[in-house]
């Protein structure tokens, strides 16, 4: 009996940490979101303190919350940056690997917004909606290459969220420092050119209506046909730079 006694809080901690996880992978429960007071988990879980205590416990010794004296528990960053591998180091020294990630991010954006327009929540659509006038406004502003791309990036990391589907967004996440490199790359690239500063714009607000208005397909196809688009650019500029070159090359008695 004393053994049950001692096993019974342990098994109901472990209900109470699933059910708090599975409110997190719902997204009900988002990064560096307070968790609800004591005495509201508990009659929404319909559990006793104990039993909520020793499942709050379990998740911060998984690294799923934080709590902080004063200011209670949050949900951690269930993203942290690993440390810099080597195969990660290569792949942000090489420039020919800028097009490898376009690739994959057309594939994984593709995706999110599909998922996104199919999933997502009046309060997703909340904060897509406000990464999008941000980025918008940066257009207007004195605003550097490299916040350009931060803005560009939340943008379509709002998309991704709203996906609800917390493989997509590790991977994406995990990858943030490599795919910065994309979107800086055709921001400082190709913002200054206005034909194609007008395209990707119109491309963004083709993106953010499709996922803003349920409209899957049309939102895969415009993640995609925007990422697509910006790879064809940038190779186009790097084409007619070598051409320069190789004119230049001529011209001086080189070649």
């Amino acid at each position: 009996m004393q053994i049950a006694d001692q096993e019974s809080p342990r098994q109901v901690a472990d209900v109470v940490a699933e059910r708090i996880e599975r409110l997190i992978v719902d997204g009900v429960l988002k990064t560096g979101q307070a968790l609800p007071s004591e005495r509201r988990l508990t009659d929404k879980l319909g559990v006793s303190r104990t039993a909520l205590r020793e499942g709050l416990k379990l998740l911060r010794a998984r690294g799923i919350i934080e709590t902080s004296h004063g200011r209670g528990s949050f949900v951690a960053s269930l993203t942290v940056q690993p440390a810099l591998t080597p195969m990660m180091h290569l792949l942000g020294s090489q420039p020919r690997t800028l097009y490898d990630l376009f690739e994959v991010r057309a594939l994984l954006e593709g995706e999110s917004a599909r998922l996104a327009a199919l999933r997502g929540t009046p309060a997703d659509f909340v904060m897509i909606t406000r990464r999008y006038e941000e980025m918008i406004a940066a257009h207007g502003a004195e605003t550097s290459a490299s916040t350009h791309a931060r803005l560009d990036h939340a943008f379509h990391l709002a998309i991704c969220e709203a996906s609800h589907n917390p493989v997509l967004v590790h991977t994406l996440s995990s990858l943030t420092d490599l795919l910065l490199s994309s979107v800086f790359a055709s921001v400082n690239n190709l913002y200054h050119r206005e034909p194609q500063k007008k395209v990707i714009d119109r491309q963004h607000a083709r993106l953010y209506n499709a996922v803003t208005g349920k409209l899957p397909d049309q939102a895969r196809k415009a993640a995609t046909n925007h990422v697509d688009s910006v790879c064809a650019n940038l190779r186009e500029i790097e084409q007619e730079e070598q051409r320069l070159v190789r004119a230049t090359l001529r011209l001086e008695g080189w070649e």
